[in-house]
């Protein structure tokens, strides 16, 4: 189990304090780990409710994000934000690894990393704090966590760089080009910063998780400032 130390770490960082914490080292518990009742103490039934939290939550303030959005282009954010390979982005965040519950063999495989294990416990600490706390706090929580992926724009769904390359195509310029230049955060949780050039415009920067991501942001950011995507008011 978790030493208390590093419950309350975790608790600093997801922005909640739990006043039962038999209900957080159940979220973080996965099912790998022997029951020795027939009463469940894992986290799928958890797993399952925070997954309909995330999914109301992120449907939510997309609709806030975005008033003006048609309802395919909104789908297609809800899908990204909400995948499993989201939940395990800020799982990575919250170093819920580091807090995990798992059998000894699972721990020895290498559990703390898998994609699904930290998606499934992203999720369910999602569905312990709605238990405990009630939407609005959920809400706040997913608000918190997935914040800057809400802010991604319209245009960055279906591929930004695609979509200012095509543009700059259109208008004749060269093609744009993409630096590193800044990488923040500890090796679990890496910030990436990203510039895009096109001769002639100036240049646009953005932030992510990945390179990709930050990529992605500059040229949301670059498409933005051109007029080719105006963001919705919150």
């Amino acid at each position: 189990m978790a030493p208390v130390r590093k419950l309350a770490e975790l608790e600093a960082r997801v922005g909640y304090r739990f006043k039962d914490r038999a209900l957080l080292k159940k979220a973080l518990t996965h099912a790998s780990v022997r029951q020795a009742s027939a009463k469940r103490r894992d986290n799928e039934r958890l797993e399952f409710l925070g997954d309909r939290v995330l999914g109301l939550a992120i449907a939510d303030l997309l609709g806030e994000a975005y008033p003006s959005a048609s309802e395919g282009d909104l789908a297609r954010l809800y899908n990204r934000l909400v995948r499993g390979g989201t939940c395990a982005e800020v799982a990575r965040e919250l170093d819920l690894g580091a807090c995990l519950v798992l059998s000894e063999s699972e721990d020895g495989s290498g559990g703390r990393e898998k994609e699904t294990i930290l998606a499934d416990a992203c999720e369910a600490l999602l569905g312990a704090i709605f238990l405990e706390a009630g939407y609005k706090t959920a809400r706040d929580a997913v608000k918190k966590h997935w914040g800057s992926r809400l802010e991604a724009s319209l245009i960055d769904a279906a591929d930004a760089k695609s979509a200012l390359q095509e543009w700059a195509q259109g208008q004749g310029l060269d093609l744009p080009t993409y630096t590193e230049v800044a990488r923040e955060g500890p090796d679990h949780a890496p910030r990436f910063t990203a510039e895009v050039r096109i001769k002639g415009k100036k240049p646009a920067r953005g932030e992510g998780a990945s390179k990709r991501a930050a990529e992605q942001a500059a040229a949301t950011a670059l498409l933005a400032r051109e007029g080719l995507w105006r963001r919705g008011s919150k």
